[in-house]
């Protein structure tokens, strides 16, 4: 039995991926040690972290406009250092209520001592579509538009073709859908993304600034280790790095250019995400949550409307090789997330099993 992880995080990494980590974990070749005893000083790694910022400027054409930092923890410590380093003009920023992690960015700016004001959410119909920007929105208001693209919990995206259009500054955590679908870097002048959903395993996080935005921050108060400049200066370097990470990392982003970039993964996760959607559609015992206009491709949220049931069903897929299925606890249902190292094959297994679930409990 081949099983499948669709843990929306950590997520599946590609199996070549996960294969080098084993063969090379206790001794490289060119370390001669184990990868987790490297230095971050060594020759080695700034090999390694030199070809990672390479091959992610690559993949996301990404101009030298923009400096690329990879720091250590997750998604959430970047809620608090955007508006740190971002929100010292007005001390404002807009926020689209999209989803769990936009409203958590949210709160993370108050708690700091910055403004933030809900533009629009979704949350009154269980973010089962986009909050969109109103056409008089004033952008001079705020510091800076915030914006998630991709909604873990909930399934909802803001594909490229329906960002919102603002002529102030705009930000965007896109830790689930990076080099999911192609996004261009230059519509935004902050992104960040926790390794851990598209990327790679936990500890690390990619952030991408326009250094001409950072030149222009006051920031005296803001401490050394939350100042993207320190690691900028520093070529990520200004303390320890998470160097499993980040060598992890690198080696996904080379499985990636090797499958033939951004576009190639686009192709796959619209081909695998569709065809659920399709069953899920002409299905009347499964229901897609979200709106078809905002469904993600890569976390895809449904339910039998029975929440008893689903969690019936999914233990049963545990049982049979296809694990963590179960929505997220504050939406229930089921969630299904297909990363770029999904490979389809999982989607028809997947297929197979909710309908011999349907004849078993309808």
């Amino acid at each position: 039995m081949t099983n499948y992880n669709f843990s929306a995080g950590p997520g599946v990494l590609p199996t070549p991926v996960l294969t080098k980590i084993k063969n090379e974990f206790i001794k490289n070749e060119f370390t001669h040690m184990s990868i987790i005893e490297i230095s971050h000083r060594s020759t080695q790694f700034e090999e390694i972290i030199n070809s990672a910022e390479e091959r992610l400027r690559d993949l996301m054409n990404i101009s030298d406009d923009y400096g690329v930092a990879f720091i250590q923890g997750g998604g959430s410590t970047q809620f608090e250092m955007l508006p740190l380093n971002f929100a010292n003009n007005k001390n404002r920023i807009a926020v689209l209520d999209s989803g769990n992690f936009a409203s958590k960015a949210a709160q993370a700016a108050v708690n700091i001592g910055k403004q933030a004001t809900i533009l629009d959410s979704s949350k009154m119909d269980h973010y089962h579509h986009l909050p969109m920007l109103s056409t008089d929105f004033n952008a001079d208001e705020y510091d800076y538009l915030h914006l998630t693209t991709n909604n873990t919990i909930e399934g909802a995206t803001y594909h490229q073709s329906i960002l919102p259009k603002t002529a102030g500054r705009l930000t965007a955590d896109m830790s689930s859908n990076i080099l999911a679908e192609p996004y261009d870097v230059n519509d935004f002048d902050a992104i960040f993304a926790g390794a851990q959903k598209n990327l790679g395993p936990a500890g690390v996080t990619v952030a991408i600034v326009k250094k001409d935005w950072l030149k222009e921050q006051s920031i005296e108060n803001v401490g050394s280790m939350l100042r993207y400049q320190n690691y900028l200066d520093k070529h990520s370097m200004y303390n320890t790095p998470p160097v499993f990470s980040i060598y992890a990392l690198n080696l996904v982003l080379e499985w990636v250019q090797e499958q033939g970039g951004v576009d190639s993964m686009y192709a796959q996760n619209i081909e695998k995400s569709s065809k659920l959607y399709d069953y899920l559609d002409n299905s009347t015992f499964y229901h897609a949550l979200v709106d078809e206009s905002a469904r993600s491709l890569t976390n895809v949220v449904f339910t039998t409307a029975d929440l008893e049931r689903d969690q019936a069903i999914a233990k049963d897929a545990t049982k049979e090789g296809l694990f963590n299925l179960s929505g997220h606890r504050s939406v229930g249902g089921f969630r299904a997330s297909l990363y770029n190292a999904q490979p389809i094959e999982a989607v028809d297994a997947l297929i197979t099993f909710l309908k011999k679930a349907e004849n078993n409990y309808k």
